[in-house]
């Protein structure tokens, strides 16, 4: 989760606090209208003027992302712990309604549940015990005539309650850090799985021999790239076909043959830049995208690949191959154009490379010139 999701949620989850004092607060005032509240106006007034204040002041802390400072960004203790001073002192204010507000301490340490560890979460609920506790003997020291039996049995009562409390917190905890370890166990999985498919798609779209794309995966990328192409721009599209391939299968072996295919790819990738797109597009036949480039530019790549291939040698130890070299046939490619009918203007220039004696590189706007 980002922080500013955090953020959000922690503020949420603040104002949900809040809307409860506020509700609390309202009760109150109806039981000091019904005659149940021991506390006069002034008193009262001034609680509930702290009580806002406070709330107020957490409300900025959570807006101005000044609680992302402390260890525990929600405040959650510190927030139970007020709620049950605030409490305490309400439940002192009260005599007949006393066991009817009782029920907010159990609310005050849900809010803490999700939260709170474990040991945290005991010690609050001790807290409320002692506060109530607390109170009853603050009362039974300043009344000189006290009956504390419906008082000992809230008190009995509030202690099953956190009890039980308490005991559920552990079970949620131990529930929650099993789903943690599960959610872990589950990223851990689909990051492997990633991996595999990242992998999977590498092999998909790559030829084993020389490393390059193999046909399909250049069809798919120069598909896309002539789908995003702008109106003022041309694309260099050539085929690369290597010479007299076949001769050196039959005379060297298919060893030397894959050797030559892989010495190629090699210096291809290094002549080539970061932006073009190179493939093997069948046996000894190679296709090059280069985008945004003219006339010149894809001239000039070209012939850059075919005199460094020309110095070349496959790495075979008492090999000496004749001199390597390549014919291409090249072609531009422009907004609305076919796939396929560049392919085959690149073809034919090809052939009159091949024709016209090898180890050349022609392109397919000189035949229309001529």
């Amino acid at each position: 989760m980002t922080e500013t999701a955090l953020q959000k949620l922690l503020l949420k989850r603040f104002l949900m606090a809040a809307g409860t004092y506020l509700l609390v607060l309202a009760l109150v005032w109806v039981a000091l209208l019904s005659g149940h509240l021991q506390a006069s106006l002034n008193a009262l007034l001034l609680g509930s003027g702290l009580l806002l204040v406070c709330q107020l002041l957490l409300g900025w802390v959570f807006a101005s992302g000044r609680n992302l400072r402390f260890n525990d960004p929600s405040l959650t203790e510190f927030q139970v712990l007020l709620a049950i001073a605030w409490q305490t002192w309400l439940l002192a204010q009260l005599d007949q309604g006393r066991g009817t507000f009782l029920m907010f301490y159990p609310l005050i340490l849900m809010f803490g549940l999700f939260h709170l560890s474990g040991r945290v979460f005991v010690r609050c609920a001790l807290l409320v015990l002692c506060s109530f506790v607390g109170l009853i003997a603050w009362e039974a020291w300043q009344a000189a005539h006290f009956d504390g039996s419906l008082l000992a049995l809230q008190a009995c009562a509030l202690l099953v309650v956190l009890c039980w409390l308490c005991l559920y917190a552990r079970y949620v905890q131990a529930a929650r850090q099993r789903m943690r370890q599960r959610r872990y166990a589950l990223q851990a999985h689909q990051d492997t799985l990633r991996g595999m498919m990242r992998q999977l798609e590498d092999l998909v779209a790559t030829d084993e021999l020389t490393g390059l794309f193999n046909r399909r995966h250049f069809l798919s990328l120069a598909t896309c790239e002539l789908e995003r192409m702008r109106a003022d721009s041309c694309h260099g599209l050539a085929l690369i076909d290597l010479d007299h391939f076949k001769r050196i299968n039959d005379v060297y072996g298919h060893a030397a043959g894959d050797q030559v295919l892989q010495v190629f790819a090699t210096i291809a990738s290094d002549c080539l830049g970061d932006t073009a797109v190179l493939a093997r597009y069948g046996g000894e036949e190679f296709v090059l995208l280069l985008p945004d480039c003219s006339e010149e530019q894809l001239a000039s790549c070209c012939e850059r690949l075919r005199k460094a291939f020309a110095l070349a040698q496959p790495p075979a130890v008492g090999l000496r191959v004749e001199p390597l070299s390549l014919s291409a046939g090249m072609t531009l490619l422009s907004e609305g154009d076919d796939l396929d009918d560049a392919l085959q203007r690149a073809d034919q220039a090809l052939y009159r490379a091949k024709r016209s004696g090898r180890n050349r590189c022609l392109a397919a706007w000189e035949a229309v010139d001529a």
